[in-house]
Formats: structure tokens, sequence, C-alpha cells
């Protein structure tokens, strides 16, 4: 009986479909394949490639919202890459597939487009040696590179898999993004096929999110007839209100463990220094990965919110009454995939098997949230390097020894995939 080109090269991998009775290969007897030394090899001789494609994504600007510019050049990108079915879904986000022997299991590889930083901001990278400095060239531009690497690996060593793969370049993670992007792959352009996922977010190879930090988000607007500072004075004043609520939250008590935060991180309102208001905002955020701790400082929060509209209310005596409407501008669930997951033992084994450090599992807020609340398998792991200053105006990036998150990457996704 003969077997197919395509049967006889997959089975030189050890990356063919296994039968009932064979056992899954171990890292270390995965890495002794000639076909994955060879794509190692290239992830090492290809890095400089792709940071300097790191560099250019970034200075294609990328603010919440107005991904498009980014998304039709990495929809390029992963076309001339040679995957198959390259597509940009109703959302945004930028799909390519690489098909296995079988369509499962079906893993998404994900890293996210948007920055969170607005239009207007300056992306051009400066350069000190190994160490790059720009808003977003770590988060998460080193993710899109990474991935970018781990395509061009797989495809010039002809890898082939059981299980298949699809890339994407999701939309919307940070801000008031919502994660839009991955709540789309899940609710509708992938829904019902995917199998594992893993987000490529951050630097650290030696470890990965398992546990997704939950977020409840608000705007709130306090809102009232507004005057003149001096013929009107005594009227109630939004932004008085607005004050007396944020003090009262400035107050609120949260367990160190599980770690539960808030924040009021945007202020506005007004129209001139000369007049009471007729309208003040902020914008809240609460965090915890235990949603019964997130759901008791909500509960907190809108107290306080309360509060300082009655107390100013009750101190203006009725004069020009205080309102408020709390509005929800995000909800990133919270989730955890179990250490003792497949999903998770993988990304150890390859971590131990390249000899990357001490294998960490850790607590975040990532696109992993989507599917790890859902109950699929997901976890978030680095693209490499050293990044500091995430969302700061001074992000930097140290390329050195990048290529390991891309070697750590391909390991992991070719243990689930076998």
């Amino acid at each position: 009986m003969k077997h197919s080109a395509v049967a006889i090269f997959a089975a030189s991998l050890c990356l063919v479909p296994l039968a009932a009775s064979q056992t899954a290969k171990t890292a270390e007897q995965i890495l002794a394949e000639p076909a994955v030394k060879a794509a190692m090899q290239d992830i090492v001789a290809n890095e400089p490639h792709f940071i300097e494609e790191q560099i250019r994504l970034t200075e294609i600007p990328a603010p919440p919202f107005h991904e498009t510019a980014r998304g039709l050049e990495l929809k390029r990108l992963f076309t001339t890459a040679g995957l198959q079915n390259v597509r940009m879904d109703e959302t945004g986000n930028v799909l390519g597939d690489r098909p296995g022997t079988q369509p499962h299991p079906h893993l998404v590889i994900a890293a996210h487009q948007d920055t969170v930083f607005p239009e207007g901001t300056d992306v051009h990278v400066k350069r000190n040696g190994t160490v790059l400095t720009a808003p977003g060239i770590g988060d998460d531009d080193r993710g899109l590179a990474a991935m970018l690497a781990l395509i061009a690996a797989m495809d010039q060593a002809k890898l082939v898999t059981r299980g298949s793969l699809t890339f994407v370049a999701d939309v919307g993670e940070e801000g008031l993004g919502d994660s839009r992007g991955t709540k789309a792959l899940f609710e509708s352009t992938l829904k019902g096929q995917i199998d594992e996922f893993i987000s490529i977010d951050g630097d650290r190879v030696a470890g990965v999110v398992n546990v997704g930090v939950g977020s409840y988000r608000y705007r709130v607007t306090f809102t009232g007839p507004g005057g003149h500072s001096y013929g009107a004075f005594g009227l109630g004043n939004p932004i008085h209100a607005m004050g007396r609520a944020i003090d009262h939250i400035s107050q609120i008590e949260v367990p160190e463990k599980p770690k539960t935060t808030y924040n009021v991180g945007r202020v506005g309102g007004g129209t001139s220094v000369n007049s009471i208001p007729f309208e003040a905002w902020f914008e809240f955020d609460e965090r915890s990965a235990d949603v019964a701790s997130l759901d008791a400082v909500d509960a907190k929060f809108k107290a306080a919110v309360q509060a300082g509209v009655d107390e100013e209310n009750a101190f203006r005596h009725d004069k020009g009454k205080i309102t408020v409407k709390l509005e929800s501008v995000g909800i990133r669930p919270a989730g955890q995939t179990p250490p003792d997951s497949p999903i998770i033992q993988a990304a150890k084994a390859s971590v131990e098997a390249l000899h990357l450090g001490e294998f960490e599992l850790s607590a975040s807020s990532t696109d992993s949230n989507v599917p790890m609340h859902l109950g699929i398998p997901a976890m978030t792991m680095g693209g490499g390097g050293k990044g500091n200053g995430a969302h700061f105006l001074q992000e930097s990036f140290d390329s050195t020894d990048s290529y390991k998150g891309v070697q750590n990457l391909l390991l992991t996704a070719l243990i689930l995939l076998q």
C-alpha cells in the first residue's frame, strides 16, 4: 500500500495523526525532529527581520477603534506568508488559516492590533542598540511581530501538523475596546470552532497567564440646570457632586486577596471658569479575578456615587437638583484555565525543554479572558524580549534574545497540535 507524499513527510516530523494506541510525543522528542530543529534555527536567523517588522507596524497608528490601516497591512502580510483564507471580519479582526491534516484540534493564536494611545500620538520608533522606544512597541506590537515570525518559521520548515491553526490579529483589546475583537471571534466569526486559544501579549517566556482578571467599566454622568457662577450661585453643581462621589470612591476598602482594584481614570465637564456646569462625568474601572469580589466593589462604587449626589442635593437644599446616570462601557469577564489542563502543561513542557527558566502562572486581563470565561482552554504567552513602561509614551522594548519567545510559541503549538 502506497502512502501519500504528505503523509510520508508528516511522518518524518512526528506530527501526523496519532493512532489510538500511540502516545503523544514529548517536548524533547519534538525538538529532536530535523524539521523542527530547522524551524528553531530559522527563528533565530529571521529575528532581525521581524524586529524591523515590529518597528514598521508600530509606526502604523492603531489607536482605539481606528485599527484599519494596520489591519490592512497585516492582511497583506498574512497573505504573503502563505496563510489560507485570509480575511477581515466585520469587527476588523484579520484571520488566516494554516490547516492541519485534520480540522481538530483547532488552535487559535492571536495578538491584538490596537494600542492604548489616542489619535495623533507620535509613534515614531527611536532606536538605541537593542532598545526600541515608542508607544505600543511592546504592547502589543511585539505580539504581532512574534506571530509573524512564528508563521514564517512554520512555513519555511514546511511543518505539517495534525490539528489546524488560525492566526488572528484582533482589534479592541485596549481601553474601551472592551475586547470586542475577541468577543466577535467566539460569538460569531469562529463560533463553536475553537478548541484552544493562545493570546500573545507581553514579553515573558517562562510563564503564562492562566487567570483572567475581570473588569467592569462605567461612564458616570452628573447633570444639573447650570448657570452663572455669580448670578446663579447656590444651584446644585454637577462637578461638586462628582467630587463628593470620587471622594467616597477613594475610601472604598477592597481585599488584598483575591486582589481587587478600582480606579477613576478620566474626568470632564463644564463650559467655563465662571459657569456652574450643567454636566460633568468620569470613567471608572474596577477589577478582580474573583467574580464575588468584583460584584462587592461594584455595589460599593454605586453606593458611593449615589452618596455624592445626595450630599450635594442636601447641601444645596433642592436648588437645581443634580441627577446621575451610570452607563456600562465595558465588561471583561473573569475566568481561568486550570494549571493541570493540557494547554498549560504544554506550555510548561516547552519552557522546560527550552530551558527558559522556572515556569510560573499569573493573573492578568487579556484577550484570553473571553475564552476562559466560556470554559475554552486558553492562556496568554509572551512574545519574548523585555518590555518596559506599557501604556506610557516612553514605552520601550529590548530585543535581546527575543527569538526565545517565538521558539516557545512554536514548541507549545506543536505539542498541542500533534
